[in-house]
């Protein structure tokens, strides 16, 4: 994989870092922030995907919006999964292995299904990677509490939408030739027309939810569609196979600054994880 397209991943891992760490601190109502961060974000951009030569046949274009309703129905399969799995087991569980399995999965189906083909050191460096997460992440079950399983069921689950989109979207930019930018804008309004509904539900606590969470809803409406457009983008430039793996190198970010922030521990552990992630990225950039 060329550097600057590794170099473009890693940007979008520390942009999705970002992102997650203020979601952390929300305190509101989470679909309501999760319907506010996506409307922000599409509203962010549309203008851009117009102003980067997006044009009027483009947008008109059947395929963009089939292709992003698809996206938007996976990406919010997604979100309600991993919703569901926090709701019904910890998280301590259910993050590490739905990140875990994510890029497992699609490195999987991305050689079955998408025909690519990755040299030897390829793979063992994408399998670095996906060790140095789980090294980072450590043993789920060693504070799963009672519902161990759930938390697997959930996390798996989790791990397998996110290789839907994942492999769903890497089609579309590349098969379907659709531009990122506006592919994601596109994807943004639809997701914001499913989340809706169940908005306006809640609309007597919007405003409240609104003040409470600004910041975070700012943070996230800018740094989500950020790392992901950088993902698309590489997709154009590397086999999804590879950028899936090295995109979960935020788990080591997030994992690092929750030891040395939120004081979780266990440092020597991560230390060597980020070890061995950094081996695998060396060995894909080469």
């Amino acid at each position: 994989m060329p550097p600057g397209t590794v170099a473009m991943v890693l940007a979008a891992a520390v942009a999705h870092a970002a992102w997650n760490l203020a979601s952390k601190f929300k305190r509101g109502d989470a679909v309501l922030f999760v319907g506010a961060y996506t409307c922000a974000s599409a509203l962010l951009c549309v203008p851009i995907s117009l102003a980067f030569g997006a044009g009027e046949q483009q947008m008109l274009d059947w395929r963009l919006w089939a292709g992003a309703t698809f996206s938007a129905v996976l990406h919010t399969a997604y979100s309600l999964t991993l919703q569901a799995g926090y709701d019904r087991a910890e998280l301590g569980v259910v993050y590490p292995v739905a990140r875990g399995t994510g890029p497992v999965l699609t490195m999987l189906f991305a050689i079955l299904l998408l025909g690519e083909r990755l040299s030897t050191d390829a793979m063992f460096g994408a399998s670095l990677v996906v060790a140095g997460i789980l090294v980072v992440t450590g043993n789920p079950l060693s504070r799963a509490g009672r519902r161990p399983v759930q938390g697997l069921i959930w996390g798996a689950a989790t791990g397998a939408t996110i290789a839907a989109y994942t492999l769903w979207d890497g089609y579309s930019v590349i098969e379907l030739n659709l531009a990122p930018v506006s592919y994601y804008a596109a994807t943004l309004l639809v997701q914001s027309l499913i989340l809706a509904p169940s908005v306006l539900h809640r609309r007597r606590r919007a405003r409240a939810a609104l003040r409470a969470d600004a910041l975070p809803i700012l943070i996230v409406a800018v740094f989500s569609p950020l790392a992901y457009i950088l993902v698309l983008t590489a997709m154009l430039k590397a086999p999804v196979a590879l950028v899936a793996p090295l995109r979960e190198s935020s788990i080591v970010i997030g994992s690092l600054v929750a030891c040395i922030w939120f004081r979780e521990g266990h440092l020597a552990r991560r230390l060597a994880g980020v070890a061995v992630v950094m081996a695998g990225i060396a060995v894909i950039s080469l």
